[in-house]
């Protein structure tokens, strides 16, 4: 067995399993490192790749350059502001009259929570609830970082503002209302920012992204710079230009319109920011499930484990088993709800009652099957915080 899993073993020894874990160790070394990579960009965190409030404050008390929350809901910016938390920016468009209310109240108690739009449909709900709400409502706009190749799109489909001229027309939009108020711009590059670019036995696949990452870049920061020029040259003052994430920390900084970077995956480091040609980073959350049975010789079963991640359906959302190293998923049954098999490497020998980790594909996303996460320092559970779950909240 390995020192790694030896030294879990002994921290998770006593607690009830199935049971998600954070490294506070191997976080502190990740939220160095992102600073570092940040240069002298203000980082923004995003919840979505946290949920967990212990660890946002934690992040953000570990230095000033982490300055302000990227939600992915209006509600759940209510709730954080709520709780004391402030300068929040919601990174996807909402019109839920619920939410948005509870975001006008927050704002009537003097607390900064952002709202993003793309379209002008969205601009004139919000800005009626704002109206009735007696409120200001600060807004930014969502820039869409797709690239266009011939025969390709590289990116997401998320917003229709491509552009100077989608802006400019959104901007004026906005400045119709005297409820609203233009605030910032964000400008997510995901094919730069998500896209593994380094994986071993994919050399073919790597290249080609790199490849299209490196036609990519040039093109979305010239874009991003234009639409912030000539949205100032309009007369919009722009508080805030947020670009990038975790993947993408290299590139973003480059664009001199930028005024912050966001990240969330830098922080747990799921299994889909593993292989980075730019950056490397230390797993820091995982989960930790018992062994159960043993249904043949070098096969173990887990007592659940079934928790694939949001995305395209195939392997890499599956969980991975993690620790004693080079343990796999039988392929026929992948992750299961109530159990999980597993293929022990040559030497390794696991007995009912023993822990099996795994890390998930993705980094909040976990804390959606668990209450609480032990949190480990220094090889032992030093305290167990609640996940957004755990305070009972689920914003979709």
């Amino acid at each position: 067995m390995s020192a790694d899993y030896d030294r879990y073993r002994r921290a998770l020894a006593g607690q009830r399993l199935p049971a998600a874990f954070v490294d506070l160790d191997a976080l502190d070394a990740n939220l160095a490192d992102l600073r570092r990579r940040a240069g002298e960009l203000p980082i923004r965190l995003v919840t979505k790749s946290v949920r967990c409030v212990a660890i946002l404050r934690r992040a953000l008390a570990s230095s000033p350059q982490f300055q302000g929350l990227m939600c992915y809901s209006p509600a759940e910016a209510a709730w954080l502001a709520s709780l004391g938390f402030d300068d929040l920016l919601v990174a996807y468009p909402s019109i839920e009259p619920d939410d948005l209310r509870a975001v006008a109240a927050q704002v009537r108690a003097g607390r900064t929570i952002v709202l993003m739009v793309d379209g002008a449909a969205q601009v004139q709900r919000i800005a009626q609830l704002a109206r009735a709400e007696g409120i200001v409502q600060p807004l930014a706009i969502d820039l869409d970082m797709s690239s266009d190749f011939p025969g390709m799109h590289f990116g997401v489909y998320r917003s229709p503002v491509d552009g100077v001229d989608a802006a400019l027309a959104l901007a004026a939009e906005i400045a119709r209302h005297p409820s609203l108020r233009l605030e910032g711009l964000m400008g997510y590059e995901s094919q730069v920012a998500g896209l593994m670019d380094d994986v071993p036995g994919q050399a073919l696949k790597s290249a080609v992204i790199r490849l299209l990452k490196r036609r990519s870049i040039p093109e979305v920061n010239e874009r991003r710079r234009a639409t912030v020029a000539a949205l100032k040259a309009a007369g919009h003052a722009l508080r805030l230009v947020n670009g990038g994430g975790t993947g993408s920390f290299e590139s973003t900084r480059v664009d001199t319109s930028v005024t912050e970077l966001a990240a969330g995956s830098g922080l747990y480091v799921p299994t889909l920011f593993d292989h980075y040609r730019a950056f490397s980073a230390r797993p820091a959350a995982g989960f930790a499930v018992a062994v159960t049975r043993s249904p043949r010789p070098g096969i173990v079963t887990c007592a659940g484990g079934g928790y694939p991640a949001s995305g395209p359906g195939g392997a890499d959302r599956m969980p991975r088993p993690w620790l004693p190293e080079g343990c796999t998923l039988v392929a026929t049954e992948g992750a299961g709800e109530v159990q999980t098999p597993v293929r022990l490497p040559a030497g390794v020998s696991l007995a009912p009652g023993d822990p099996l980790l795994f890390r998930h594909a993705k980094a909040g996303e976990l804390c959606e099957r668990f209450k609480a996460l032990l949190l480990v320092e220094g090889g032992r559970v030093v305290d167990t915080v609640p996940t957004y779950r755990g305070d009972g909240q689920c914003f979709f």
